[in-house]
C-alpha cells in the first residue's frame, strides 16, 4: 500500500501507477479526504524491487501482511457506501432489510411486502431457492417465486434481496435481483462466489456457521479479485457449544470487521435468535455495536410458515419493531438508509 502524500500531483500518482504496473501488479487508486492511497497487488519479489519510498510525491508504503488485499481498510480508509435504486447502507446509512424466509404464493409476498415497505425498510427479502438441512422440506417456488419477487418490487419501490444457489441461475436471478446474496452454506463455495464477482450488481455474503472472521474477508476477496467490490458483509451465528439460541450471534466479529474492512457490515438476528421474541433484542445490540443494518424475517402469518415460522415477525406487528429499530439507529447518529 502506497500512500501519497496531501500534496501529491495527479502526475505523481500516475507515476507511480505506471511503475507499478511495468512490474506486473495491480495498481488501485482510492482517493480519501486526507490522501490518495494506491493498492499495490503483485509478486512481492518483484515490488520489493521497486524503489518506491523515493519516488516523488509518495509518503510511506506499508506492507499489507493481511490474506485478503482488497477488501481491507488498509486499502481504502474511506468506508464503502453502496447504494441500491437510491437506498443506501454504509457508513451514517442503516439498512432496514425485511420480508419473508422464502416466497411461498402471490399473497403472502405482496402481503408483506407491503407491510415492510410501509415501515420503511430498505429492501425486501424474500427466497426463490432455499437450501435445507433435509431434502424433503420446502425448497422454494424458484423461478416462479422470482416473478413474485418482481410484482413485489414493481407495487412497493423496495429492492430485491434474494439468495443465489446455483451459477446455472446466475442470469435468472440477476434480472430480478437488486442485491444478490449468497447464504451462509454457499460463503466458501469458491466457484459461486467468482461468478457474483462478475456481475455489476451488489453482493451480500454471509458468514458460515462455522467461519472465522479472516474466512469471511477471504470469501469476500475471491469477489472483490473477480473486479465486484460492492459487498455487503453479514454476521448471522456461528455454531458454539451453547444451545439456548438457534445460533450464537457474535457481535464481537461485527467490532471486528469494522475495523479490519471498509465493507458495509449487516447483521441477521432473526437465523440467530430462532425466536421472535428475541430479534428486537439482539438487533439493538447489533445497532449499538456498529453494524451498518439488519435483515430480518417477516410473514403475514408466521403460525403457517413453510420455513422459519418461529423466528419470523407477524407483518402487522412489523411497523411497531421498525420504529423501535429506528430509535436506536437514530441514538447513534445514523438514518435507515
Amino acid at each position: 500500500m502506497i500512500v501519497m502524500g496531501s500534496g501529491a500531483t495527479a502526475d505523481q500518482i500516475e507515476h507511480v501507477v505506471v511503475r507499478l504496473r511495468e512490474a506486473g501488479a495491480d495498481a488501485r487508486v482510492s482517493h480519501g479526504r486526507e490522501a490518495t492511497v494506491i493498492g499495490a497487488i503483485g509478486e512481492r519479489e518483484a515490488l520489493a524491487g521497486l524503489p518506491l519510498e523515493g519516488f516523488p510525491g509518495v509518503e510511506r508504503v506499508l506492507p499489507i501482511l493481511k490474506p485478503y488485499k482488497l477488501v481491507a481498510r488498509e486499502l481504502s480508509p474511506d468506508p464503502t457506501v453502496i447504494e441500491v435504486r437510491g437506498r443506501k447502507i454504509g457508513d451514517s446509512f442503516f439498512g432496514l432489510i425485511a420480508g419473508p424466509c422464502t416466497v411461498e404464493n402471490r399473497e403472502q409476498t405482496l402481503e408483506t411486502a407491503r407491510a415492510v415497505a410501509a415501515a420503511g425498510a430498505t429492501m425486501l427479502r424474500g427466497g426463490a431457492f432455499k437450501p435445507r438441512t433435509s431434502p424433503y422440506t420446502f425448497q422454494g417456488l424458484g423461478l416462479d417465486a422470482l416473478e413474485l419477487l418482481r410484482e413485489a418490487r414493481e407495487e412497493t419501490g423496495l429492492p430485491i434481496v434474494t439468495e443465489l444457489l446455483d451459477p446455472r441461475h446466475v442470469e435468472d436471478v440477476i434480472d430480478v435481483a437488486d442485491v444478490v446474496q449468497i447464504g451462509a452454506r454457499n460463503m466458501q463455495n469458491f466457484l459461486l462466489l467468482a461468478e457474483v464477482g462478475r456481475i455489476d450488481k451488489p453482493v451480500l455474503l454471509k458468514r458460515g456457521p462455522s467461519a472465522s472472521v479472516e474466512e469471511l474477508l477471504m470469501a469476500a476477496e475471491y469477489v472483490a479479485k473477480e473486479g465486484n467490490e460492492q459487498i455487503i458483509l453479514c454476521e448471522r451465528g456461528i455454531k458454539t457449544f451453547e444451545s439456548s439460541l438457534r445460533y450464537t450471534l457474535d457481535l464481537g466479529s461485527v467490532a471486528v470487521l469494522k475495523e479490519e474492512t471498509h465493507l458495509p457490515v449487516i447483521v441477521d438476528p432473526s437465523h440467530a435468535a430462532g425466536r421472535r421474541a428475541l430479534v428486537l433484542p439482539l438487533a439493538r445490540a447489533a445497532i449499538a455495536v456498529g453494524a451498518n443494518g439488519i435483515m430480518v424475517e417477516s410473514h403475514p402469518r408466521p403460525e403457517e410458515a413453510l420455513c422459519d415460522a418461529a423466528q419470523q415477525i407477524p407483518a402487522d406487528e412489523f411497523g411497531e419493531f421498525a420504529r423501535e429499530v429506528a430509535e436506536v439507529v437514530a441514538l447513534m447518529g445514523k438514518q435507515v438508509g
